[in-house]
């Protein structure tokens, strides 16, 4: 499962839906805005404060920036496909 802590208004967390949506993945999304405890909740797990924040599966991945650079590394897909696995 990915899980993104996010706002409805903020461009890293329309980047990071934009990059998975690309990919054809699904995604829980928590909107920390509307649910003050969801976002202690997020802080808590992530120890940051800034949205996004993204899991896959139990791994927290962080940002965009984060989410981005895997990517970038090639190594965003077969974690993606690890995951997607482990569900099937």
């Amino acid at each position: 499962m990915i899980t993104i802590y996010a706002t409805r208004f903020c461009s890293y967390c329309d980047a990071a839906r934009r990059l998975l949506a690309s990919k054809g993945y699904r995604w829980e999304e928590i909107d920390v805005v509307a649910d003050a405890e969801r976002r202690r909740e997020m802080i808590a797990r992530s120890g940051r404060r800034t949205v996004p924040q993204i899991w896959i599966g139990d791994r927290h991945v962080g940002g965009f920036d984060d989410l981005a650079a895997l990517e970038a590394a090639g190594e965003l897909d077969p974690l993606l496909q690890a995951e997607s696995e482990s569900k099937a």
